[in-house]
């Protein structure tokens, strides 16, 4: 076993459990691991339990269980599945480290409060995802691959025949067609769950890269006869069509979606408004029985027009799920990905036994919030990036 280093940063989990949400942003495994990296871990008592870790398996690997106040009181730097609450804010310690999804792209005035409160924020989603020393640390990549696996899981429990061909004493019966809208890590997860459950499945994303990446997991892409040759955006992401572009796609697709049983979309656009890439128009085309899974919705809406979070039926008879809460629902192996990207964020910004941020610039730009020891350039450059 490897030897454990004297602590000298205390890391901190609340419990975020709710209706929505099971995940919590430390596992047992991890604060081994951080317990070699000289960082002690404290975690709220009951906060692993809707994901089956408990505080007795926390205490084993060497946390201290107690209560959300004695956290609060005692870490140096907090892990979030999401972002602390107003009200978890107003009792944090000027100086404390604040590291999750902050919505720093679109809620300035939420930056802003972490700032008034002289926190040091990380925000996850700020991370350069395609610099291979941030990989580990993406929480989006990890999260939309589990959200993927089980949007295809819940279409096929939705669905209500077999997804795979079957050949039976009384006939043959037809494999499912599934159609799934968004190629990236979530779309990609979703077609090779969907082609391991049987289905014959096709997939549209805007990036003319994405096509290989489809057809090597042995599906179809869609072929729109639309060019959106630079379709790629920054970061790894589509970038946003324009107006006429979005109507063509919209068409395009509507006209196309009618010969599924099945459609998943995973167009998220982190902290924005998500493209609606079926419409009204095209859900009615389908037939009684179909299914369709929208990860993206959420209050702003969602990839499918009439979306919203929970199931609906159509007069048509088609099953309409919004289920942006997916990750959730697989909250052990979600939970064990995401501690291991919030640690490794945690364990970049360690040096010499002290948290800092005058290490790697290419990861400073997570910085939204510098506290008071914040490096002026860091604060300078997330500032640029809200506008």
């Amino acid at each position: 076993m490897a030897e454990q280093k004297e602590a000298t940063v205390t890391f901190g989990v609340l419990n975020e459990t709710s209706d929505t949400e099971s995940r919590v942003a430390l596992t047992p495994d991890i604060v081994t691991r951080l317990g070699r990296n000289g960082i002690s871990c404290i975690i709220e008592s009951g906060a692993g339990n809707a994901a089956e870790y408990t505080d007795e398996d926390y205490k084993a690997a060497g946390a201290t269980v107690a209560s959300r106040d004695e956290v609060i009181a005692t870490a140096d730097a907090l892990g979030f599945i999401d972002r602390p609450s107003a009200e978890t804010v107003a009792k944090l310690k000027a100086g404390q480290w604040v590291i999750g999804m902050l919505g720093s792209f679109t809620d300035t005035a939420y930056v802003e409060s972490l700032s008034n409160a002289g926190l040091v924020g990380v925000a996850i989603e700020k991370l350069p995802r395609q610099l291979s020393s941030a990989q580990s640390m993406d929480e989006m990549t990890s999260q939309n691959s589990v959200m993927g696996y089980k949007a295809a899981i819940t279409a096929a429990n939705a669905y209500g025949a077999f997804l795979p061909m079957m050949t039976t004493a009384a006939g043959t019966i037809r494999p499912a067609k599934a159609l799934v809208l968004g190629a990236g890590i979530a779309g990609l997860q979703a077609i090779g769950t969907l082609k391991r459950l049987g289905a014959v499945v096709t997939a549209y994303d805007v990036r003319p890269a994405s096509q290989g990446e489809v057809e090597s997991l042995g599906a179809k892409f869609l072929d729109l006869g639309l060019d959106f040759s630079k379709g790629q955006g920054e970061g790894g992401y589509a970038r946003a069509l324009s107006a006429e572009e979005q109507a063509q796609q919209q068409a395009a697709v509507d006209e196309k979606a009618a010969g599924f049983d099945i459609i998943i979309t995973t167009a998220k656009v982190p902290g924005r408004k998500p493209p609606v890439l079926l419409t009204a128009a095209g859900v009615k085309g389908l037939k009684r029985g179909a299914v369709i899974v929208d990860c993206a919705a959420s209050d702003l809406g969602g990839n499918v027009e009439g979306s919203a979070v929970g199931e609906q039926v159509t007069e048509g008879g088609v099953k309409l799920i919004g289920a942006p809460y997916l990750a959730s629902g697989v909250a052990t192996t979600a939970s064990n990905l995401l501690s291991r990207n919030v640690a490794d964020i945690l364990v970049h910004f360690v040096r010499d036994g002290k948290l800092g941020q005058d290490l790697t610039e290419e990861l400073d730009d997570a910085l939204v919030v510098a506290g008071r020891a914040a490096a002026p350039a860091a604060a300078a450059d997330a500032e640029k990036s809200e506008k």
